[in-house]
């Protein structure tokens, strides 16, 4: 029997049957990997893939070589299982310890995994990034913004999202984001952002399509412990809506 008053919001949407995970939507995660420019002579690597979608995106450009890295062991036996390549590599790892030479990647990327770690934590998996990559390669990250939001509404938004989602998310203004990559040797290059309508209605069609939105909305009523999780993420959103935003930056590994 599966006790979702206590599991992670994301594993909880993903048991519904949700497949777009990510703050932005379909839309960021799209502008993301068309700003990362994808080509054939490019090796990749994805840290937290999850289901698989945007490495799938990705896919689609033909790297030279694709390597993602998750901590979640389900995660990766499901994208073993489900995505193929002779070139295409799923392990099992941390993605501030990946092992992956350094200096041997073109391109890194990364979607709503930051946000979910404390500051020192953030630095270290950025610093994994730039150790990897080529000097000239790009990183892209995906994550939860915050917006006209001082530092004791950033602390409310901050233990109200860990009420609501069971992890201790700690997103940060595109300002913030920015000034952590270029401290450890990125330049920003581009900024996208979105707003944080995950959960709903409109945007979660458009991420997931009539028909699975129709057996999204079948699962969470034949499980109603897990809907109720979902009600309170969904008030918790709202309530924060105007202060919480999705954002993309694409930055440069300057040295």
């Amino acid at each position: 029997m599966e006790d979702f008053s206590k599991a992670q919001g994301h594993w909880i949407l993903a048991r519904m049957g949700k497949k777009v995970l990510r703050p932005g939507g379909k839309e960021l995660t799209q502008k993301l990997v068309a700003a990362l420019n994808v080509s054939a002579k490019d090796h990749i690597t994805e840290f937290a893939p999850g289901l698989g979608y945007t490495a799938s995106l990705a896919l689609n450009a033909g790297p030279a070589s694709y390597i993602g890295v998750d901590a979640d062991e389900k995660a990766v036996a499901f994208l073993q299982k489900n995505i193929k390549g002779s070139n295409v590599r799923f392990e099992l790892g941390n993605a501030a310890h990946t092992g992956i030479a350094g200096a041997s990647r073109d391109k890194v990327f990364g979607e709503a995994m930051l946000t979910m770690h404390a500051d020192h934590r953030k630095t270290e998996i950025i610093k994994e990034a730039h150790r990897i990559l080529k000097k000239g390669g790009l990183y892209a990250i995906h994550e939860l913004g915050l917006q006209n939001a001082d530092e004791t509404l950033k602390a409310e938004i901050q233990k109200d999202l860990a009420l609501a989602i069971k992890v201790n998310a700690r997103p940060l203004a595109i300002a913030e984001w920015s000034a952590l990559l270029e401290k450890e040797g990125f330049a920003v290059k581009q900024t996208f952002t979105n707003s944080m309508h995950l959960l709903e209605p409109g945007r979660i069609i458009k991420d997931e399509g009539f028909f699975r939105t129709l057996k999204i909305g079948l699962n969470i009523l034949l499980h109603p412990a897990a809907g109720k999780r979902i009600v309170q993420m969904r008030r918790t959103f709202k309530k924060h809506q105007q202060h919480m935003n999705a954002v993309v930056i694409i930055a440069e590994k300057q040295s």
